[in-house]
């Protein structure tokens, strides 16, 4: 039984292929187009899952991401973190779908127990089949009748001593009609911008990463903080800051860092002096807006332990009527740079978390790192919020030290910007270096 208590209409029918080699040539063969074991063709029984955004509770290595198991390449896969339960793997259809048909193409790493859920949100599921004596192989599931956008494989007993491991996942079925995007909009964010050098030193990068996040001509910035190296005074910043970064300050909605608190004429007081109320467009450091559906709250983690910004907290969540929830300042609660986790921003964590927000910004370490979505408690879990550190800004890059659970991809050394995109109804993101390129792209994923 599901845990909300849900059961499947009927029951579906499941084949097993044990075997490695033949599990490949069936794939290789054409998996795409094989006869379902209830009818004569294929037409009516389409493969809907191929090349879908794919998220999952965790990877073994940034090799094996979830989008391994949609890519139709039967020599890639995806691997959850090892020894530990549960673990789930899940797919964004794109739109609703009436699934009938599951096939799933287990590496050696399977699992003994497992359920396949559909979600017509990716927050409630119900089960469509369960397996209490997997063995490996291929497993084959027919049948279904399930109805929704989102489908994930949960594993809750694994079948040997390391993870969960997935070469291939194929949902089968007829996919509704892809609701359009609406309220489209992009935004550029870093953190750990400015340090004391200028665009006639050559090492000197924040001046080119303000030009890429020029030329990506976003609806707004965002930065998270220590904006201004070393102790952020107001003539750093008109030395250094303003000269690149500080072009589109009338586009920029800033956070402070720990370095603005340095200041010798006083905390944040040249980061005040230099933003004015741009950084204070509520009379505080700390401040929300509205663009489209989604809500931002800007807030400054210097002072987490202050009642004052907690209570303002409380009540913002409480009268926001957005869908869509995103949060940004300094300290992020999980990192695997220098600075490491950081307790601090564990209360807000548990408010937002609470409020069903969607996605944290976070710089203070420097480098890039992305997390499944997660827990305040570091739990991975399909309503989590999606932590991204992005402190490549132009500061000294930070090497990585220690992964944390639950992280996705981490890169040191290589400047850059996040590229954010948002709908009314989701959100996705790019991380761009100073080159141009695209080092990463995060999944699609809809709001709470």
């Amino acid at each position: 039984m599901h845990p909300n208590g849900s059961v499947p209409l009927t029951p579906p029918a499941k084949r097993r292929t044990v075997g490695m080699v033949v599990a490949a040539v069936l794939l290789l063969a054409g998996s795409l187009t094989f006869a379902h074991p209830d009818r004569a063709g294929a037409a009516e029984d389409p493969l809907i899952s191929r090349g879908k955004t794919a998220t999952s509770s965790s990877e073994e290595d940034s090799q094996y991401g979830p989008q391994n198991a949609f890519d139709g390449d039967p020599a890639t896969r995806w691997a959850s973190a090892e020894g530990e339960d549960p673990q789930w793997l899940g797919v964004d259809l794109g739109a609703t779908a009436d699934i009938t048909r599951v096939r799933l193409n287990w590496e050696d790493a399977y699992a003994e127990a497992y359920r396949i859920e559909v979600s017509a949100d990716g927050t409630d599921w119900t089960r469509l089949a369960d397996e209490t004596a997997g063995d490996g192989g291929t497993d084959e599931w027919s049948g279904l009748t399930g109805k929704g956008r989102y489908l994930r494989v949960y594993g809750t007993a694994r079948g040997t001593s390391y993870g969960y491991s997935l070469y291939e996942v194929e949902v089968y079925g007829t996919l509704g009609e892809t609701p359009q995007p609406t309220g489209a909009f992009t935004v550029v964010a870093a953190g750990d911008i400015a340090a004391q050098c200028t665009a006639s030193d050559s090492d000197c990068a924040h001046p080119k990463t303000a030009a890429l996040a020029q030329k990506l001509n976003p609806k707004f910035y965002l930065t998270m903080g220590d904006n201004q190296y070393d102790d952020a005074r107001i003539s750093d910043y008109r030395a250094y800051y303003d000269k690149t970064w500080g072009v589109f300050k009338n586009k920029t909605h800033p956070v402070p860092g720990n370095h603005e608190t340095y200041d010798p004429a006083g905390s944040l007081a040249g980061y005040k002096a230099y933003y004015g109320s741009i950084a204070y467009p509520q009379g505080k450091s700390y401040y929300s807006f509205d663009e489209g559906n989604w809500h931002f709250i800007a807030l400054d983690s210097n002072s987490f332990d202050q009642s004052a910004q907690i209570d303002w907290l409380k009540a913002d969540l409480a009268k926001n009527s957005k869908a869509c929830v995103a949060a940004i300042w300094h300290h992020p609660l999980y990192s695997s740079g220098g600075h490491g986790n950081d307790p601090v921003s564990r209360p807000v964590w548990k408010l937002l978390y609470g409020a069903k927000a969607d996605l944290v910004l976070n710089g203070h370490d420097h480098h890039y790192e992305r997390f499944a979505p997660q827990n305040p408690d570091g739990k991975a879990v399909a309503d989590g919020i999606t932590e991204i550190v992005g402190g490549m800004g132009g500061a000294e890059p930070y090497p990585i030290e220690e992964v944390q659970p639950n992280s996705q991809k981490r890169i040191s050394g290589e400047y850059g910007v996040l590229k954010l995109d948002f709908t009314d109804t989701d959100y996705t993101w790019s991380y761009v270096g100073t080159d141009g390129k695209v080092k990463d792209a995060g999944p699609k994923y809809s709001c709470h």
